[in-house]
């Protein structure tokens, strides 16, 4: 289960899986066996009972359950035991909220093939975090899903939304292979199947099988994909994972902060890395709380003592920061856009970079300037910073254009530079917030 323990602060001052396909869909159906006499019944009986394996939902073994234990022992070993190691940190919480709500903690593995029990996880059907939500259906389940916040990428709450939905389809279907055919390919195909061949949409876990060659690929593969994965994880030394080392089960203190506060701030706070304060919450993308509302926010356990004497230090720094910022644009000239200007050339005209001048206005693009149009040309310190970017011109400079998902912190990882070094270079302030296609500079 995960620990957590929660500390409240008033401040005052404001892959997903993706796999190819091994055979084509079959059932192995097996002959009829003659019994075995009672004796040698009660021998096997005696000889595994201290290893039962247990099941909470129907345990098929078939041809193609066999197939994806052969894929995920074989081709795709290295990745599998990423995936079962991982689960350490995350299985525990979602195996108590199972247990929680009564339903079947199988249902673990569906989290697995999903997403390999990775928060991060990201799709190119736009599907995000360990349960693989898209937007709409994340947003129907009560996530929050925008530039700076995404919940589908918070571990515990889109836990809740899933079993949330998983429940809603067990109720809707009548069984959980259903159900979680229904999750991987939407409810309304699944009922639409199951009422043309059967009259209802009411079923068993046979109706599955039943219905599997009617299904897209994908869904066909998704149950006993997810079969072949519990019967990995259940016997992970039957199969050849015998080094296992599993990572520690989530554990993390909560404390309030105010809005806009960058997630280096509050690392800053416990003299700890940004990443170790990241890792904790994936859901905020932007790298920084939401505007204008207090938020929780996930501390490494223990720290959260450390975290309230040092913050509102840093918090006082860290607003005078953003005050100095709105100094330095509320001293902007203004430069009204005449036909046949560029940005380039209101820049040179001001001596500022194109760079600080699409900053100053909302990170504007070249190609949306229009005639008329009121541009801030930022002055004070703003512009000596900028003219002296634009003497040294960008020549050697290196760019990265931002891409759906990411955050100032993961581009700042991935150029192994600091978050402070990219906003001084691009005239970001802590509240800042990166769109995808912004040109970023992450080279001095």
């Amino acid at each position: 289960m995960v620990k957590r323990r929660e500390w409240k602060m008033l401040l005052i001052g404001g892959a997903a899986l993706s796999a190819t396909l091994l055979t084509a869909w079959s059932i192995r159906l097996e002959p009829p066996v003659e019994p075995a006499p009672m004796d040698e019944v009660l021998a096997e009986v005696d000889a595994v009972s201290d290893d039962v394996v247990t099941w909470d939902i129907t345990v098929t073994r078939n041809e193609r359950v066999d197939d994806w234990i052969d894929f995920l022992t074989g081709r795709n070993r290295d990745r599998t035991k990423l995936w079962l190691e991982r689960s350490g940190r995350y299985g525990p919480m979602i195996r108590a909220e199972l247990r929680k709500r009564g339903m079947p903690e199988d249902l673990l593995y569906l989290a697995l093939i999903e997403s390999g029990f990775s928060p991060k996880a990201y799709s190119s059907a736009a599907a995000s975090g360990i349960w693989q939500f898209i937007a709409e259906t994340g947003q129907r389940y009560g996530l929050e899903v925008n530039g700076v916040v995404d919940e589908r990428r918070d571990p515990i709450k889109s836990t809740n939304a899933a079993l949330d939905y998983l429940q809603d389809l067990y109720d809707r279907f009548g069984s959980w292979y259903l159900a979680a055919a229904s999750y991987n390919t939407g409810e309304n195909r699944v009922g639409r199947i199951m009422r043309e061949m059967f009259g209802t949409e009411r079923g068993t876990d046979e109706h599955f099988w039943k219905i599997a060659p009617r299904l897209p690929r994908e869904t066909r593969d998704y149950v006993p994909l997810m079969l072949a994965a519990g019967h990995i994880a259940k016997e992970p030394e039957k199969y050849g994972f015998t080094d296992l080392v599993y990572q520690e089960p989530l554990d993390y203190d909560v404390t309030w902060v105010p809005g806009a506060v960058s997630l280096d701030a509050i690392a800053r706070a416990v003299a700890m890395p940004v990443d170790s304060i990241a890792d904790l919450n994936t859901h905020l993308v932007a790298g920084v709380t939401p505007e204008g509302r207090a938020w929780p926010v996930r501390l490494p356990s223990g720290t959260a003592e450390q975290f309230a004497m040092n913050f509102p230090r840093i918090f006082r720094e860290v607003r005078a920061e953003a005050a100095h910022q709105q100094a330095t644009l509320a001293s902007a000239a203004t430069h009204r856009v005449m036909r046949g200007e560029t940005l380039s050339n209101i820049a040179r005209r001001y001596g500022v970079s194109v760079l600080a001048l699409q900053q100053a206005n909302g990170n504007i693009s070249p190609r949306r300037l229009q005639v008329g149009q009121v541009l801030r040309v930022p002055g004070g310190t703003a512009s000596s910073a900028s003219t002296a970017l634009a003497s040294q011109g960008d020549a050697g400079a290196r760019f990265h254009q931002v891409r759906r998902g990411e955050s100032l912190w993961t581009i700042a990882r991935r150029y192994d530079v600091t978050m402070n070094q990219l906003r001084a270079w691009n005239n970001l302030s802590g509240r800042s917030v990166i769109h995808p296609g912004q040109k970023l500079r992450v080279t001095a």
